[in-house]
């Protein structure tokens, strides 16, 4: 599937957040690449699955990313909030969140959810829309995205886009399935996966070295890339 989006973050009333954020997303965020139909609705049911946590191990992943009060997270294809809950809570009432998603019924159900909550007030909830990938702002402590790589297209010029965004410590960190016999039972074809060594000299050529490797995940990689210039050394973690 085909087709680019991008949109526009306004800024908050708060001088954390008086850059203009421009954020590009795309429009194959669905369940699978070769899906041209998808029920939406059982979608969110599967992402939302209490035994996900088995192999997603989200309290774990929080953990690892080191997150304090105060960060901005930008929640790249945010989709039911499995992970846009937990950065809430982890950012505290100074920290902000920026959920993005092609769907407007996801960002609902994620809105709802946080409402229930009390957390939605921490949390942008942005519909993509327009094309044309431009981030801006130098205010985001991560870029996150999660089973989402394999889905963008023109991945280098994509994750080159995204350094503007960066504060100078900044980071992106992809989550992915392996693309062999670890990922397990998926309900897509694996041949869209991308494999974690394509992944690595991919950001290689959009300006990034790995920093930080995670191994706990038993069906996907978890790697987090800094700017090329900044970059610390290479760790790996269990």
């Amino acid at each position: 599937m085909k087709g680019r989006i991008v949109s526009q973050i306004k800024p908050y009333n708060r001088p954390l957040w008086h850059c203009l954020l421009l954020v590009s997303f795309f429009a194959s965020l669905t369940a699978s690449c070769a899906h041209k139909t998808w029920d939406i609705n059982r979608y969110i049911h599967a992402l939302e699955r209490p035994e996900r946590d088995q192999h997603q191990q989200p309290e774990k992943v929080i953990e690892a990313l080191n997150l304090t009060p105060g960060m901005m997270v930008i929640d790249i294809g945010a989709g039911s909030g499995y992970f846009t809950r937990r950065f809430a809570e982890s950012v505290g009432e100074k920290g902000q969140v920026i959920a993005i998603d092609v769907e407007q019924k996801m960002l609902n159900y994620n809105k709802g959810k946080l409402e229930k909550i009390g957390l939605a007030n921490r949390v942008r909830f942005v519909l993509a829309e327009s094309e044309g990938p431009t981030f801006s702002g130098n205010n985001a402590d991560i870029v996150f995205l999660c089973d989402v790589y394999h889905h963008l297209e023109d991945q280098i010029d994509y994750l080159a886009n995204t350094k503007p965004a960066l504060k100078p410590n900044g980071r992106v960190v992809i989550i992915d399935y392996y693309a062999d016999e670890r990922s397990g039972t998926l309900g897509f074809s694996k041949r869209h996966l991308v494999p974690k060594e394509q992944v690595i000299q991919d950001m290689k050529q959009a300006g990034f070295t790995l920093s930080k490797e995670h191994t706990f995940l038993p069906r996907q990689y978890f790697l987090e890339f800094f700017p090329k210039k900044m970059a610390p050394p290479l760790q790996s973690e269990n």
